[in-house]
Parts: structure tokens; C-alpha cells; sequence
């Protein structure tokens, strides 16, 4: 084996030249995220509704834009009480995984002190991917309320539904549409923001 590394190594050598770095940091090649146009609101806390909660997901949408990430958050109330929240953090993570719904889950379960979530609600603002999905089944959320709906790889019904896979042994109340309006803004803008920023640059 170690004969085998001392052929191999001359050949990277090679290929890689010392001046040209093997890897490019993901830090070094990211652009700043576009300003964001839009504002935090402050629902009043006398009306907890589905509003009053997906409107504090919608700022965790908004912190996930100013650190440069898709702007996408999500809230579990639980009793009455946040006991999660989140917001996207793909990218400064480095971690595929970390969607704004993976954090928050994650979050209320430790704050609960249980993975089971059953009378808890996740509100997000973009219908949830195929695993954020299988993680609100997974920890026996009892409700998903999404914004707005993903056609292309929402997994609560936009491109497929796995609340409604055959024999599963728990199921979501799923419902949609509160903020839409705003919530699709807020992404349309960022995209739309970030390409433009891009153009500019070549």
C-alpha cells in the first residue's frame, strides 16, 4: 500500500500544480446576498392564529435572505409557544440538510423534551421538500401548514404527497395558503434580485 501511494502521489502532483489550490473554499466563490426590500412584521400577541405564526416565519424567511440563503423559515408552536424555529442554512453550514423545518423540528424536540411533536404545528413558508416532509411524519407532528406551494419538489402534495403513502402509521393534517401572497414575494424577490446581481458582475 505504501509503494502504491508513493507512484500515485507524483501523478496529483502533476495534475494539481501547487499554485492552483485542489478545492475552492464554497466561502471563496459565494457572492453577498442581495439587500432585502423587505421588513419584519410584529403581529400582535393577542391573536395567536395561524397568521400570527406563519407571520414569524416569514422574518425567519428573512433572516434566511440576509445571510444569503434561499429565504425560506419555519416555526413549531406547541401549547401555544414557540418551542422551534429556523431558517435555511444550506449554505453557511455546508450541510444539505439543514432546511429551515430539519432546524426547527429538531429544535422543539429538544425544548420538548420528546421527538414525538403529536399536538404540535409546523408552520413554513414554502410547502416542505420530500425529507422535511418524511421528518414532520417521522416525528408525529400533528399539523403542517405551509405558504406557498411547490409544484416541482414539494412533498405534501406539490409534486407528490408523502402524508398519503400507503401504510404509513402516521399521517399530518396539512393545510395551506396563509401569507402566500407575501411569502411568494419574498422568494420571486431574491431570485429575481440575485440574478440581476449576477449579471451585473460579468
Amino acid at each position: 500500500m505504501k509503494s502504491l501511494v508513493f507512484f500515485i502521489s507524483p501523478l496529483i502532483v502533476k495534475c494539481f500544480p501547487s499554485s492552483v489550490p485542489l478545492m475552492k473554499s464554497m466561502d471563496q466563490t459565494s457572492k453577498t446576498a442581495p439587500e432585502c426590500p423587505f421588513q419584519k412584521r410584529y403581529p400582535s400577541q393577542l391573536v395567536k392564529d395561524d397568521e400570527f405564526y406563519m407571520t414569524l416565519a416569514y422574518n425567519e424567511a428573512i433572516n434566511a435572505w440576509k445571510a444569503n440563503e434561499v429565504p425560506i423559515g419555519a416555526i413549531v408552536e406547541y401549547g401555544g409557544e414557540i418551542v422551534g424555529k429556523g431558517h435555511n442554512q444550506v449554505e453557511i453550514s455546508k450541510d444539505p440538510t439543514a432546511h429551515a423545518e430539519m432546524l426547527a423540528i429538531t429544535q422543539a424536540s429538544r425544548s420538548i423534551g420528546d421527538w414525538r411533536l403529536n399536538e404540535a404545528t409546523l408552520y413554513v413558508t414554502k410547502e416542505p421538500c420530500p425529507m422535511c416532509s418524511g421528518a414532520a411524519i417521522m416525528s408525529r407532528l400533528k399539523r403542517v401548514l405551509y405558504a406557498v406551494p411547490d409544484p416541482k419538489m414539494g412533498g405534501l402534495g406539490g409534486a407528490f404527497n408523502v402524508n398519503e403513502y400507503p401504510g404509513i402509521n402516521h399521517t399530518c393534517i396539512i393545510n395551506s395558503g396563509v401569507l402566500q401572497d407575501e411569502c411568494t414575494e419574498l422568494l420571486q424577490s431574491f431570485f429575481r434580485l440575485k440574478r440581476e446581481s449576477n449579471n451585473r458582475s460579468i
